[in-house]
């Protein structure tokens, strides 16, 4: 279980759990009341349907619950010249000559195809708590590393758009 999360982690969980509970529960129970009024229920594909929605839903209202439940707080807050969480990054990798930016969150943010990189990952690992213009040696396995170089840091970036990833 993921077990550092920042308090904005926990209270988007909060809002995801409430929606869940308030509005996507009572339109479950809805669907699977109207697929049952159809008939006989061993061939009645909506009401399979409707119930696994209905399940899906209540699964995940569990998971984030034991997410909340056994999270360790953590600061998303750094120095003003440190790399920290929730700060967008300016790399330049040596090996390919070019620079990317990424986000750096908690693993229950991350996402690769948005530039959100998890603190857990071999990049998010190495660069957290280093400075503009470090030369960072990234490890990837026993036999492969490459340098990147941190050439900016943006610390005054929100994180009210950045869902919770949903499994």
């Amino acid at each position: 279980m993921y077990n550092e999360l920042t308090q904005s982690d926990i209270d988007k969980m909060k809002k995801e759990i409430e929606y869940r509970k308030c509005v996507v529960r009572k339109e479950a129970l809805e669907a699977v009341k109207e697929a049952r009024a159809h008939g006989d229920l061993s061939e009645n594909f909506e009401y399979h349907a409707a119930k696994k929605d209905k399940n899906k839903n209540e699964s995940r209202i569990r998971y984030l619950e034991k997410m909340i439940k056994t999270a360790t707080v953590i600061s998303d807050t750094s120095n003003d010249d440190e790399v920290g969480l929730n700060n967008q990054v300016e790399l330049y990798f040596e090996e390919d000559d070019e620079t990317e930016t990424f986000k750096l969150v908690t693993t229950v943010r991350e996402d690769s195809l948005k530039g959100m990189i998890s603190t857990e990952s071999p990049i998010g690992s190495a660069i957290l708590g280093k400075h503009i213009n470090d030369r960072v040696y990234i490890r990837v396995n026993d036999n492969y590393g490459y340098y990147v170089v941190i050439k900016k840091i943006d610390k005054n970036l929100g994180d009210e758009n950045d869902a919770i990833r949903s499994f």
